[in-house]
């Protein structure tokens, strides 16, 4: 098999296009591949697919999946068509996306390594720059909504992730049934999620909605009940969020406690952050003893721990009226503590309660 074959045969190169020449240079790391098409076949317009006559020709070069230890670099003249409809055109080609310096299967290759690694790694070990790495992730994104199509969403998840040091959030919409990603934007405002909700369904979509669930922020709850149908019985502040509130509730109790016992010299909280905020599932069997002198002691933390795992129980119910009773006896219990941020935690959670029984 001669190189222009082997290449083609790699290459996956179709008419009307096949493999002219190849050239090896070693001094500067490279193998040259040039295409050439069939001067006499018809080309088409990329917008509406009629065929059109050539208008003229760019010479083109892409980067291809290397050849052992060189970069391969593919060479074409690609050509430009003059359509009746959409004026001059440059036609596609079958081994890139246009405006793309890279072909699909170099293309996947970086988006390969970009799951394992990040941005800058990437390019440092593939020899792109920076820029050259997220313009083929932004086209790898656009490709894959292009082919997501029409969403048909009934349970849609909001909510916000932190980062550098929890100074800076973007807000992630996410499809719960489909375990995907729908939609990112900067920031947690208000603006935030109406961008999702104008931009990425439809009004029959949104319509179709049966619940979202998010946390108690207040600007993720006015964007969806400007947007979403009968919104009001559609969100729900799911069992997550209500944990994490519950959580800083106990760890509040904690902090203020140990700085009290240590000053007393008493440091049976130092180290036991964690303890209080692991769910008991989660516990080996010897921690799980070794927690037991303190959730059973008369501690404060002891009985903010004991309030954050009763509240657990309200999603055991599946009556509105009996979780509805439960809530009113552990609402009661909270409120009467004297312990300040469960009792904060409580009235929030409170005024959220229609919500959370959705």
């Amino acid at each position: 098999m001669r190189d222009h074959e082997l290449y083609a045969t790699i290459l996956g190169v179709q008419e009307p296009w096949t493999v002219e020449r190849v050239e090896l240079d070693v001094a500067g790391g490279a193998v040259h591949v040039w295409l050439h098409r069939t001067q006499d076949t018809a080309a088409h317009c990329p917008e509406c697919q009629a065929a059109c006559p050539i208008y003229d020709h760019r010479e083109r070069q892409w980067r291809h999946l290397d050849t052992c230890q060189l970069q391969t670099l593919i060479h074409a003249r690609v050509p430009r068509v003059e359509c009746a409809t959409h004026g001059v055109m440059q036609t596609m080609v079958a081994w890139a996306t246009p405006g793309s310096k890279f072909t699909l299967l170099f293309e996947r290759l970086v988006i390969d390594w970009l799951q394992e690694a990040a941005v800058t790694a990437v390019a440092r070990q593939l020899k792109l720059g920076w820029d050259a790495v997220w313009g083929i992730e932004r086209r790898a994104v656009a490709r894959g909504l292009e082919r997501r199509g029409l969403l048909k969403l009934r349970y849609v998840g909001v909510d916000e992730k932190a980062f550098q040091r929890r100074h800076d959030y973007v807000t992630v919409v996410s499809d719960i049934e489909g375990g995907r990603v729908l939609f990112v934007a900067d920031d947690r405002k208000r603006e935030s999620l109406e961008a999702f909700w104008a931009l990425g369904l439809t009004e029959a979509q949104r319509a179709e909605i049966e619940a979202i669930a998010m946390d108690m922020w207040e600007p993720y709850i006015q964007a969806t009940l400007a947007a979403v149908p009968d919104a009001d019985a559609k969100i729900v502040f799911d069992r997550f969020h209500c944990a994490k509130h519950l959580n800083e509730g106990v760890d509040r109790v904690r902090r203020a406690e140990h700085r009290e016992m240590k000053a007393a010299g008493d440091t049976r909280l130092a180290g036991t952050k964690y303890a209080w905020l692991r769910h008991p599932d989660h516990f080996k069997p010897e921690a799980w003893r070794e927690f037991a002198s303190l959730r059973n002691s008369t501690l404060k933390v002891a009985r903010a721990w004991a309030l954050k795992e009763m509240a657990a129980d309200l999603w055991e119910y599946r009556y509105v009226g009996a979780a509805r009773r439960f809530f009113r006896r552990w609402y009661f219990w909270a409120t009467h503590s004297r312990l300040q941020p469960m009792i904060e935690k409580a009235r929030m959670l409170k005024t959220h309660l229609a919500n959370i029984l959705t």
